[in-house]
């Protein structure tokens, strides 16, 4: 009778589809299968992504990474320059599927490796049939990353008949405090507490067995669970709407980005926070400056490409155009280097930095960059005049 666990390493890239036009290719690492009873009832799979198809997955909630499901990251931010590693689960209702190539996991992973080129649609390559267990990445200076619910709610303690239901809840429990915990440890209020216990309650009163629990019971559940974490997390937010004023403009930034689940890079020495957003019309290069001596906070949002030299004039005009009536931050223009960026700024002497005007200030920036950004690349190519490309932004947006 087969039990355990078996691992081989890999060294291939996979294909794996979002649809029909989005296609990721991954770099895999290694393959885990576990056995209980002769019976298959896991199989993980760790692959590698470059910063740039993270932003993708993170932004889509692809492998089913969403957001009101993570930890907090243990030890840091994510670094831009940096590939990262997730590990996933494959949904257990595709098991079956691998029972007769899954003699042992080499023969499995030339099985997966194959059928990937001969039928790269099977299901077993979309990303919605494996769950994000965790994401990590490895720098010169340590480890960070983040663990999902997943991690904690192991598929084979779900679908496995004679587990108790007491483990499910225990899995629930030990993911909140510890998603809390990692968030402040000083922010387990009476009314945070009640919160964990209602998801909790959620599978308790589900079913006495999991031989009852379907397919069906399990995502009203799971759907239950997300928005108890949601409330949860906004539980959490208005907690810690005002920073303390005794922080440094630094840290206050920093704990900002890391509660708004930014991945970032941040340069301590120099007071400089560098990240990538992917906006609906393309990827923007964002990065904060803070003056403390000061009191100052700025923050851009820049264009991926930079404007030619022959273009700068009419770039020029296209920017003076969209920065009239402006209200919120402004439009600029490098003219030697060519770069193209929105600002938003505050000077905050004497009044401290909250959570609000932060967030103000950054998903403003953000979605005017976002608008605009068809423009400002129709303008550096030389496709169309300034005042076209302003008339065809405003067309679109109103």
């Amino acid at each position: 009778m087969k039990n355990g666990s078996e691992y081989t390493n890999l060294n291939n890239e996979l294909s794996l589809r979002e649809s029909s036009d989005l296609i990721l290719i991954v770099r895999t690492v290694a393959l885990n299968v576990i056995w209980q009873n002769d019976k298959l009832t896991e199989c993980h799979l760790t692959f590698y992504v470059t910063p740039e198809l993270y932003q993708l997955i993170d932004k889509q909630a692809l492998f089913n990474l969403k957001h009101e499901i993570r930890s907090p990251l243990f030890a840091g931010a994510l670094q831009p320059s940096i590939d990262i590693q997730v590990k996933a689960s494959l949904n257990p209702d595709l098991l079956p599927l691998l029972t007769e190539p899954a003699q042992n996991v080499y023969n499995l992973a030339n099985y997966l490796l194959k059928l990937n080129q001969e039928q790269p649609e099977n299901p077993l390559f979309s990303t919605y049939s494996w769950y994000g267990l965790e994401v990590k990445q490895k720098s010169e200076t340590g480890e960070t990353g983040y663990q999902t619910l997943w991690m904690y709610l192991q598929p084979s303690a779900i679908f496995q008949d004679g587990v108790s239901i007491d483990r499910i809840a225990q899995a629930m429990m030990d993911f909140s405090q510890n998603w809390i915990q990692g968030l402040s440890p000083n922010l387990l209020t009476e009314e945070i507490t009640q919160s964990l216990e209602q998801i909790t309650d959620v599978f308790a009163g589900v079913s006495e067995s999991l031989a009852e629990m379907t397919q069906q019971i399990l995502s009203e559940s799971m759907e239950k669970v997300n928005t108890t974490l949601e409330n949860l997390t906004q539980e959490i937010t208005n907690s810690i709407e005002e920073i303390p004023a005794n922080d440094t403009l630094f840290t206050i930034v920093v704990a900002f980005f890391q509660q708004e689940k930014w991945h970032f890079y941040q340069v301590e020495a120099e007071s400089v926070i560098s990240m990538n957003f992917l906006g609906n019309n393309g990827l923007l290069h964002c990065y904060t400056k803070i003056r403390e001596a000061e009191e100052q906070f700025v923050f851009y949002s820049s264009c991926s490409i930079t404007c030619p030299e022959s273009q700068r004039p009419a770039m020029a005009e296209f920017i003076a155009r969209a920065n009239y009536n402006m209200i919120i931050g402004n439009f600029e223009l490098d003219w030697d280097g060519g770069e193209v960026r929105y600002k938003t700024s505050i000077d905050i002497e004497g009044q401290g930095l909250s959570y609000t005007c932060l967030k103000n200030l950054v998903y403003t920036n953000v979605s005017i960059m976002d608008k605009y950004l068809p423009g400002i690349t129709s303008v550096m190519n030389g496709d169309t005049t300034p005042k076209s490309a302003i008339e065809q932004v405003e067309l679109v947006t109103h």
